[in-house]
């Protein structure tokens, strides 16, 4: 199966739960996620996520010069931002045990609920 649709829609929380914890620089960030299991990231997948963050006000992005190297955009969340991360786990948790249930085969009639909601 290709995992590229299921990772679009958790990519930009993620990110977020990167930049969440403090300032950091595209290439931090890229190592955090491989580091958690994100396989076969590219910058190429990445810079356009935090490009739509910045453009959704969610992060901001100054520049600075590297203590190793050219100038680096270094990332920070937004009061928006934040908001958006914690709306983001709330669903996150509710899909994921509610998938998690009918996928394991843990569902049982009490389990259902009427209202159409997760």
């Amino acid at each position: 199966m290709d995992d590229s649709q299921l990772l679009k829609g958790v990519l930009e929380g993620c990110v977020l739960g990167v930049i969440v914890k403090g300032e950091t620089y595209g290439y931090e960030i890229l190592s955090v996620l491989e580091n958690a299991g994100f396989e076969n990231l590219l910058e190429g997948t990445l810079y356009p996520v935090l490009t739509r963050l910045e453009k959704k006000g969610l992060i901001s992005c100054r520049k600075a010069k590297s203590p190793f190297g050219p100038v680096r955009k270094y990332y920070s969340i937004t009061e928006s931002g934040q908001e958006y991360f914690d709306n983001f786990k709330a669903s996150y948790e509710r899909i994921t045990t509610a998938s998690g249930k009918i996928l394991n085969g843990d569902i049982t009639e009490g389990d259902k609920r009427n209202d159409g909601k997760l």
